[in-house]
């Protein structure tokens, strides 16, 4: 009986191994099936996209550095007119107003001149008075010459008659004591006449060199005089635009009174401050120019050409000019004022919709500076902040690292780094990736 049921025990595990693996196939042959079953996706092709930039092929060029900078337009000399005379203001020039150009040699105004012309005439007389004067010194220097020799000959023949008189006293007692006292005396006055004469004879130059010197001093009092009168009339001495004018006629001025301010527009000039860093390396300078002394300043800067702008309009109102000198360097902005000259000719323009360069014009100045040899000029946008621009070397993108000489508003120049033919990208990019494929357009 115990046999029969371990029998029985065997045949169930048996049946139950057999009925596992007979599960575990179905399983499998289940999964087989359900593969087969199964449609694979279709493949996507992975074509790489290329980036579409705009490109320049690079050819080294010899250019001009150009130096910018910002000023005023000024005229070049200005003139504050004050009386040299005071008095009341008698006459106005009828377009004697702001903005109006007088002619040169015009009156601008005149100062009343009664009491000058009183005074001139008034010295003609003290002149013609010390004229008369030396010339009646002369000829009473002729004639007291003549005099002293009739009073030395005088003087001579009362000495001798004194001493005929006081030998016949004296020798043979012929006449008297009287007598001889009387003829001492005729002798002593024609001696005391004629030292005086002399003295007045010896005084003569004197006297004339004298009245020479008061002629001269009246004669250069009337100078001024006739100066004083003169200036009762204030002309112009050039085409002057009124610029400031603080007079009215009637009105009494003083010597010194800022009455009016003249502007001469015939040549302007415009002050143009830059970085001392440009000056240093790009302004031009004569160094090899010897026939003048050296200096502790900025002394044989080139006289270049230069193009002026106004910045209202600048492509269409531009005039030329001529860089001047060095006006002054400023230690607190560190830059360097160049003066820049302009003549008259050249402020005015022969187009009729050009405005002409006058005093007061915002302007921008071009100043060509040294030359650059064998540089690239790029797109300011096409060279990064790092200094690196981004090239197409077998349609791949590569960052190459350059030296940049000189940056302007609209371009940058470029040294370093970029060899002739070299493919460089112009198209403004934020951050790509290195290596990209390139689809590139040239300009």
């Amino acid at each position: 009986m115990s046999e029969e049921k371990e029998l029985t025990k065997k045949y169930i595990i048996t049946f139950r191994i057999i009925l596992c693996i007979i599960i575990l196939a179905v399983g499998m042959f289940s999964m087989k099936f359900l593969e087969k079953m199964k449609i694979p996706p279709s493949e996507i092709k992975n074509d790489e996209k290329p980036l579409r930039v705009m490109a320049q092929k690079m050819s080294p060029q010899d250019i001009p550095v150009m130096i910018k900078g910002y000023g005023e337009i000024q005229a070049k000399d200005e003139v504050k007119i004050s009386p040299e005379v005071a008095g009341r203001i008698v006459y106005i020039h009828p377009r004697l107003e702001v903005g109006e150009v007088i002619q040169k040699s015009e009156v601008l105004f005149r100062i009343d001149d009664r009491n000058y012309v009183a005074a001139v005439k008034e010295l003609k007389a003290l002149v013609a008075q010390g004229e008369n004067n030396i010339q009646r010194l002369k000829t009473q220097f002729i004639i007291d010459e003549k005099r002293l020799a009739t009073a030395k000959r005088n003087m001579e023949l009362s000495h001798a008659e004194f001493n005929r008189v006081k030998g016949l006293f004296e020798r043979s007692k012929v006449g008297t004591q009287s007598q001889v006292d009387i003829a001492e005396k005729s002798f002593n006055a024609a001696t005391d006449q004629f030292h005086l004469l002399s003295q007045t004879v010896d005084l003569y130059p004197y006297r004339i060199k004298e009245a020479i010197h008061s002629l001269a001093a009246n004669k250069a009092r009337m100078d001024v005089a006739n100066a004083n009168l003169d200036r009762c009339e204030v002309k112009t001495s050039f085409d002057a635009r009124i610029k400031m004018i603080q007079i009215e006629k009637g009105q009494f001025i003083n010597t010194g009174y800022h009455a009016l301010t003249l502007a001469n527009d015939n040549q302007l000039e415009i002050y143009v401050p830059i970085d001392s860093r440009d000056a240093q390396k790009w302004l031009q300078f004569n160094h090899e120019k010897n026939d003048t002394p050296s200096i502790a300043w900025f002394d044989h800067l080139m006289p270049v050409n230069c193009k002026i702008r106004w910045t209202e309009s600048p492509d269409e109102h531009f005039w030329n000019g001529q860089v001047q000198r060095v006006v002054k360097f400023d230690e607190h902005t560190r830059t360097i004022t160049i003066a820049v000259h302009i003549d008259a000719k050249d402020a005015v323009s022969n187009k009729n919709n050009q405005l002409p360069l006058v005093e007061g014009m915002f302007c921008i100045v071009e100043i060509p500076g040294k030359i650059l040899k064998q540089v690239y000029i790029l797109p300011r946008w096409a060279v990064t902040y790092e200094n690196t621009v981004y090239a197409s070397f077998d349609n791949r993108l590569k960052t190459i690292p350059v030296t940049v000489e000189k940056i302007e508003p609209d371009i940058a120049i470029i040294s370093k780094g970029i060899q002739p033919n070299d493919i460089v990208i112009v198209t403004r990019l934020t951050d790509p990736m290195e290596n990209a494929l390139l689809d590139v357009v040239f300009e």
